[in-house]
């Protein structure tokens, strides 16, 4: 698939495929995010962690380009997000089972509308092929409606990897699922990551998820990064045995300054 160049400028010229500067959002009174700053290097894993109304849902948004960023900067593949957001839509994608594909249509017409959104050549093909590595071959031609849940995730992973994208972004992916089912969409998001050097962004309340997944964390507290460093290094700099209780920590208050 060819994708126009992202445009350069003396902004930043550095390999990193997300790139946050100062960004904020405001709605009326409600400061939703306040002055994030942070990089994410291609071909990494990090998990933005944070309680209810912590401000990771706008962080995405605002990264997928759909809501617009009171002040601040943000890049997103070389591109400046959202003015030119359609240089890069097409070599990003987002995955949550909390959004519904419509119900009346089957696996593959919902996959087929996805992939024709974001220019996938040899499309029936694409369909083909993930259908196979996520296990949807019985059910690609079941209405939506009719999954069970995880069913629902894989398709919604489907979804998400439809157009190869290199900028992935995930919120909850594993939710609602049993044990088994959640390894299985873990593994194969890892086996991803690592085959396509895809960068992935994933906004989880699954700590044990978090700590396999991810090699850098960002926490969030009203809408304040409080938190960033390794797995390891914010056990240790917090002296805790794992990150669901440092979450707690600082989802709290308790260890924030």
């Amino acid at each position: 698939m060819d994708f126009a160049a992202p445009r350069a400028d003396n902004w930043s010229q550095s390999a990193a495929a997300i790139e946050v500067e100062g960004l904020t959002k405001r709605f009326k009174s409600v400061v939703a995010v306040d002055n994030l700053s942070f990089s994410l290097p291609r071909g990494s894993v990090t998990g933005l962690l944070g309680g209810n109304g912590a401000g990771k849902s706008t962080t995405i948004g605002m990264i997928m380009g759909l809501i617009l960023p009171t002040c601040g900067k943000l890049r997103v593949l070389g591109a400046d997000m959202p003015r030119n957001r359609y240089d890069v839509l097409a070599r990003m994608n987002f995955e949550s089972p909390y959004v519904d594909m419509p119900h009346r249509l089957s696996v593959r017409q919902n996959l087929e509308i996805f992939g024709r959104l974001y220019g996938v050549v040899e499309l029936p093909a694409r369909i083909e092929a993930l259908a196979k590595s996520l296990g949807l071959e019985d059910v690609l031609d079941r209405p939506s409606g009719q999954l069970s849940a995880g069913q629902k995730t894989r398709v919604a992973l489907a979804k998400a990897l439809v157009n190869e994208p290199e900028v992935l972004l995930l919120d909850e992916p594993t939710a609602s699922l049993d044990p088994d089912t959640a390894d299985w969409v873990r593994t194969h998001i890892e086996n991803y990551r690592r085959a396509r050097q895809a960068t992935i962004l994933l906004a989880s309340h699954n700590m044990r998820e978090v700590e396999r997944l991810c090699e850098r964390v960002i926490m969030l507290r009203q809408g304040r990064i409080v938190g960033d460093g390794s797995p390891q290094e914010l056990l240790a700099r917090f002296a805790r045995t794992n990150l669901e209780e440092v979450f707690l920590d600082l989802a709290r208050g308790r260890r924030w300054s």
